[in-house]
């Protein structure tokens, strides 16, 4: 009998890689609005030219975005503590132009921005994402700034697994701003994905790839798991090849290629990726061994192969040696043709004591039973039903038996 196939699950683990590389790099824009607030700092100082309009087709109405007289000073002394990155002198400052009756909406907006900017290199996101969204509520930036602080939060909102607010978040800039930035239409495709509507990602990943002559490799990693998850096999697995040959140095490239594989039951088109990272020394994971190894019990004649995955894996100490994987291990010696009885039955006795229940005892009794090895089957199969065994009548029909 063979044993189960697993490609759902592998296929949900390849994919899942892919899609954190898309979101890390999605995210990864975050770390640009430090630039933007020294940009917007220096330009509220004058040091700057006037920037370019961002968005020609806003439809917000834009505001004059300068500061007030009275606070022309302590907006001064939080620059500077910007400059300085003194977080500790400049959110009592912030603070103080928010509360102040003499502040307008620019001098308050743009003391939340510089503060929520300040903490987005912190750990707390949550406290930096507060001050931004603070600065969008006092509505004084101009459209640049604004729409910047926007897009940050849409991303904050999304690293918080927030994937529906960040998502009413970046549809309200882009039908505010009419925007077509590739950035923010792939952030959005992401988080259709995310939501599990996957026609609607497709429908704003694929337009963009198509216009795109060289589109960068996790536009399409995205669009190819929209596919994947949308049941359509073969575009999936297209784009996957494409981003594999774009990247054969990037582990969660091939990987997604294995998985859309996986996902038309190309078994060994899936092991062969698989077999070309294993003899790079790429399946550096304990689950890289266990995706090959399942792999291999779903091909024809792939015991064999799967008992030499598992050793390698043990020996290297990256495969944990636990009960499924002993069990694997005996299953595979078991089932190959001709059979390897001893070692199936060694591994199973190296499974049975890491099996929460008894049901590797009650195997490792029938194997012994059927090779004739009745005291030995009979043992296992009390220490099954001492383990709580959830058929109890297989183990006592074994230790009834007299020959």
């Amino acid at each position: 009998m063979r044993t189960p196939r697993l490609p759902t699950r592998l296929l949900t683990t390849a994919i899942a890689a892919g899609l954190m590389l898309a979101t890390t790099a999605a995210l990864a824009q975050t770390a640009s609005s430090r630039a933007e607030e020294r940009r917007a700092a220096r330009a509220s100082k004058g040091g700057a030219a006037k920037a370019e309009v961002r968005y020609p087709e806003a439809t917000r109405q834009e505001p004059a975005a300068k500061p007030s007289s009275k606070m022309t000073s302590k907006l001064q002394a939080l620059f500077k503590a910007y400059e300085d990155e003194d977080l500790a002198k400049a959110r009592p400052l912030a603070e103080e132009i928010m509360a102040s009756a003499d502040a307008n909406d620019y001098d308050k907006a743009m003391a939340a921005r510089l503060v929520g900017s300040m903490l987005l290199s912190g750990e707390d996101q949550a406290e930096a994402m507060g001050y931004l969204q603070r600065a969008l509520e006092f509505n004084g930036l101009n459209n640049n700034d604004h729409y910047e602080v926007m897009f940050i939060v849409a991303q904050l909102q999304m690293q918080d697994e927030k994937y529906a607010e960040a998502l009413a978040t970046l549809d309200r800039l882009l039908a505010e701003t009419k925007s077509q930035d590739p950035n923010q239409l792939v952030l959005k495709g992401n988080l259709l994905l995310r939501l599990e509507r996957y026609p609607e990602a497709i429908a704003v990943l694929k337009p963009l790839v198509d216009a795109t002559p060289d589109p960068n490799p996790q536009w399409l990693q995205l669009l190819m798991a929209a596919y994947a998850e949308s049941g359509q096999a073969a575009e999936a697995t297209r784009l996957a090849e494409q981003v594999a040959a774009k990247t054969p140095g990037d582990k969660r490239s091939q990987l997604n290629l294995a998985a859309t594989y996986l996902q038309a039951e190309q078994y060994d088109k899936a092991a062969a990726v698989y077999e070309k990272l294993r003899a790079a020394g790429e399946l550096t994971e304990d689950r890289d061994y266990r995706n090959l190894m399942s792999l291999y019990f779903n091909s024809d004649d792939g015991y064999p192969k799967a008992i030499a995955v598992i050793q390698e894996g043990l020996q290297k100490g990256i495969l944990k040696p636990d009960q499924k994987v002993y069990v694997a291990l005996a299953q595979a010696y078991y089932f190959s043709d001709p059979p390897q009885v001893e070692p199936a039955i060694e591994a199973y006795r190296k499974a049975a004591p890491l099996d929460e229940r008894g049901e590797t005892y009650l195997n490792l009794a029938k194997v012994l039973a059927n090779e004739g090895r009745l005291p030995e089957a009979k043992q296992a199969a009390q220490q099954a039903l001492d383990k709580g065994v959830r058929t109890p009548e297989d183990a006592r029909r074994i230790l009834a038996r007299t020959n």
